[in-house]
């Protein structure tokens, strides 16, 4: 006897629709998968034939073949233990009383109960986009699969559930699309942040534009409270950025259970302890890394020399790129990684060159060594370099109450909104402007234009740098309602980047011998 029902797999963070075919003849008793099943489908047969047992429901003898087509990518996860059940209840007689094009989705545990899988907001896709009318899923993936429009949600807890729909006795009702959230408060604030007038322009420069941003201070400064109030300048995500994001999240497993989509931008900060792999992706079964968790979000480095330098030399490729393909012997697959890079470090391996609070013990040559630890080229690709001196008390003891991130994200959404409108492209940031296109896309007047070539002679700028800079310009000009580049703006976005060794202009700054 022959069942066929339909499923769907993962590959990357986009799903294929399988046909899972079961076949029980006469003979020994005997449970073959074949289609390039990995080792937690291959373990379906004991969940499925438990979970059957144990819900009540017959179980298949003989000789039992599963073929999971098509066969051309490995199948990984537990997704395909409720459609292996249904497909052996097929066998064993079920009358389903209506038979719309269903796709089923789940892990099965050794009760009967239908547990929540990775991936589903993707899987859920794939489904619609392959005509099927309705899926069946674990109750804690509905909210998540919901969020799909032109197909059926049917929440299942329960095996046993799953057959009172299926049969018509306990139909249930498809799952809403769950209803659009406003930004919940926040924890953090730009207000909280006291001083640090240049760190704070650098933030709003930076989420205006999607420029890169690196701050380096001694200990206590406030680089990571700058860093981690830059998500809330962001604008929220659209709807196709939300999806995109979920997907991330949903196939490394990092979404909740119960959530919906993600509909503001992410924060990710790893430790520096953190490897090549789980930082960029990979590992034995191809998952996204932090890179990716953090797409249309910001990613924060911490203590940056710190990472190791194979791991920082990785992101180099996918800051410019954008994606990042992942090659392993098992397979291979492509995550989006367009985040917004804030890094920090300390100027020297004790902290304290230039605070006046406190004598740096550290000589010439160790400061420059620790300064090394991060290659230029990753540097060059960081458009905003920030010194963030120590507070004075006069900043601390100020009576008036700092700027909020609400009024700056307004700032920032009116920027982006020209930069959208002279490009013609949604999300588009002045940071995505190709070289090829930068000089119809900056609109540099003639006064801007005659630094230029000084900024290459003068300054040793790379032509990557200047290019950079040129877009932090745009961006600052837009920040300011202004059509064209003017030479003010072109100066203050020079003034972010390092003009000599990154050693020198921190002790420059901060004053140190």
């Amino acid at each position: 006897m022959l069942a066929r029902v339909q499923s769907a797999a993962a590959l990357g963070i986009e799903g294929r629709v399988l046909q899972v075919e079961v076949d029980v003849s006469p003979g020994l008793p005997c449970f073959t998968i074949v289609g390039m099943p990995d080792a937690t489908v291959r373990e379906a047969r004991e969940r499925v034939r438990a979970a059957l047992r144990n819900a009540c429901f017959p179980v298949p003898t003989g000789a039992v073949t599963v073929n999971l087509a098509p066969v051309d990518f490995r199948k990984v996860g537990a997704a395909l233990d409720l459609p292996l059940a249904v497909a052996f209840l097929s066998i064993g007689g079920l009358r389903i009383a209506s038979s719309p094009q269903r796709v089923y989705v789940g892990e099965l545990g050794l009760s009967g109960e239908v547990r929540p899988v990775r991936g589903v907001l993707c899987l859920t896709l794939a489904a619609r986009d392959a005509g099927a009318e309705e899926i069946l899923l674990p109750r804690e993936n509905a909210a998540e699969a919901a969020a799909v429009d032109g197909i059926r949600v049917i929440a299942v807890s329960s095996l046993a559930a799953a057959v009172g729909h299926l049969t018509g006795e306990a139909v249930i009702e498809p799952t809403l699309p769950p209803a659009g959230s406003s930004r919940p408060p926040s924890a953090v604030d730009l207000r909280d942040i006291r001083g640090q007038a240049v760190a704070r322009r650098a933030l709003e420069i930076a989420a205006a534009g999607g420029h890169h941003v690196l701050f380096v201070g001694p200990p206590g400064a406030g680089k990571t409270m700058l860093a981690r109030r830059l998500p809330t300048l962001l604008p929220r995500l659209s709807r196709a950025e939300a999806i995109e994001v979920t997907k991330v999240h949903s196939v490394a497993g990092a979404l909740p259970p119960g959530e919906g989509l993600l509909e503001h931008p992410p924060f990710r900060a790893p430790h520096h302890g953190i490897s090549a792999a789980g930082l960029v992706g990979g590992g034995s079964r191809l998952r996204p890394g932090e890179i990716s968790l953090a797409h249309r979000g910001v990613l924060f480095l911490d203590e940056l020399p710190e990472f190791r330098r194979d791991v920082l030399e990785a992101i180099r490729q996918p800051i410019e790129e954008k994606r990042v393909s992942v090659v392993r012997v098992g397979g291979a697959c492509s995550y989006p990684s367009d985040f917004l890079l804030a890094a920090a470090m300390n100027p020297c391996p004790c902290g304290y060159v230039g605070d006046p609070r406190r004598a740096c013990s550290c000589d010439e040559r160790e400061r420059r060594r620790y300064a090394r630890k991060v290659s230029g080229p990753l540097l060059d690709r960081i458009d905003l370099h920030v010194v963030v001196p120590p507070v004075p008390w006069r900043d601390l003891d100020r009576p008036e109450s700092p700027e909020s991130s609400a009024a700056v994200r307004a700032r920032v959404e009116r920027a982006r909104e020209r930069a959208r409108r002279r490009s013609g492209v949604a999300g588009f940031r002045n940071a995505d402007i190709a070289p090829a296109l930068l000089e119809r896309g900056a609109a540099v007047d003639p006064g801007a234009r005659r630094m230029l070539p000084l900024l290459l002679q003068r300054l040793d700028l790379s032509v990557r740098a200047l290019h950079r800079t040129i877009r932090v310009a745009r961006t600052i000009a837009d920040l300011a309602e202004k059509e064209e580049i003017s030479a003010p703006h072109l100066a203050e976005a020079v003034g972010f980047r390092p003009r000599a060794g990154l050693s020198d202009r921190i002790d420059r700054v901060l004053g140190a011998p």
